[in-house]
């Protein structure tokens, strides 16, 4: 019996989504497999992040890795085509170069690898761009906040005692968050950020994985990109996309002579109205 061809998706520390293994029809008539899976401290995973006694340790790139190979055993799958968006495309590229021999294609959409330096232009550079959030993003830090490294002030705050501290960081990084892909056509806030838990939760990860540059080497994912050299991937980038800087994902496609960039124009970074979404799903059909 052929097996149908299975997608493990990862879109990062976004809104939940439910894991399970759902069938979907691809343009080319095929039937796949479409799996998503919440991360440590995400959605139904538990401990939830959210929480400020949740020790977040064992909570790594590493660890996350394993994570993904657990499910693919479990599940009985040999290989499958993974697609990772934004902070997803990291672990999804992680993954991909830790166990090449179990991914037969790759998509990734607003392509990042969170290394030092984009962090650093998420989090200072874009300054230039956003001068007045910028300002309320850093004062929020705190006076001895180190403005080149806000991503640990804010880890720091977020770990607080007091519950007041807490709320006000998660708060002032979901701001700045929503402020730098305000570029993004037709953007309005998200009301994900809304919810107080949610913010504790996202803002907690976030900052968490920054302020260690996602427990990577610098440039390491660009670096081991040759891992992935009997690999097809596909890398679809927006113009627009302020938050994850065009230069990573034409990096990427330099040291990946068998991946193809398509970059958007019109769009920024991805979202739920993104016309990277169609273009996303259109390469992934393609390898179906």
């Amino acid at each position: 019996m052929k097996q149908e061809p299975a997608r493990a998706a990862r879109r990062g520390h976004h809104p939940p989504v439910r894991a399970g293994r759902n069938p979907r029809r691809s343009r080319r008539g095929g039937r796949q497999h479409l799996i998503q899976f919440d991360q440590r401290g995400c959605g139904n995973s538990t401990p939830d992040a959210a929480h400020p006694h949740t020790d977040l340790t064992t909570n790594t790139t590493a660890h996350l890795i394993d994570d993904i190979e657990t499910l693919r055993t479990h599940l009985g799958i040999d290989t499958w085509l993974v697609l990772g968006a934004s902070w997803g495309s990291t672990l999804a590229l992680a993954y991909a170069q830790a166990h090449p021999e179990h991914v037969h294609a790759l998509t990734l959409v607003s392509v990042t690898t969170t290394s030092p330096h984009e962090v650093h232009w998420a989090t200072h550079q874009m300054r230039h761009i956003f001068p007045e959030a910028w300002q309320d993003f850093r004062d929020s830090a705190g006076a001895d906040a180190d403005p080149h490294d806000l991503a640990s002030a804010y880890a720091r705050l977020l770990a607080d005692p007091d519950p007041t501290v807490r709320e006000n960081a998660a708060r002032a990084w979901c701001a700045w968050e929503d402020t730098h892909v305000s570029t993004n056509p037709g953007h309005k806030p998200h009301p994900r950020f809304n919810d107080p838990h949610y913010r504790a939760r996202f803002a907690r990860l976030v900052t968490h994985y920054w302020s260690h540059h996602a427990f990577l080497a610098p440039n390491q994912l660009i670096d081991q990109a040759h891992r992935l050299r009997h690999t097809p991937g596909a890398l679809v980038h927006g113009r627009l996309d302020i938050s994850s800087p065009t230069s990573t994902a034409h990096a990427l496609a330099r040291a990946w002579p068998h991946a193809q960039l398509t970059i958007s124009s019109q769009a920024g970074h991805i979202s739920g109205r993104s016309p990277l979404v169609e273009a996303a799903r259109a390469a992934t059909d393609h390898f179906a």
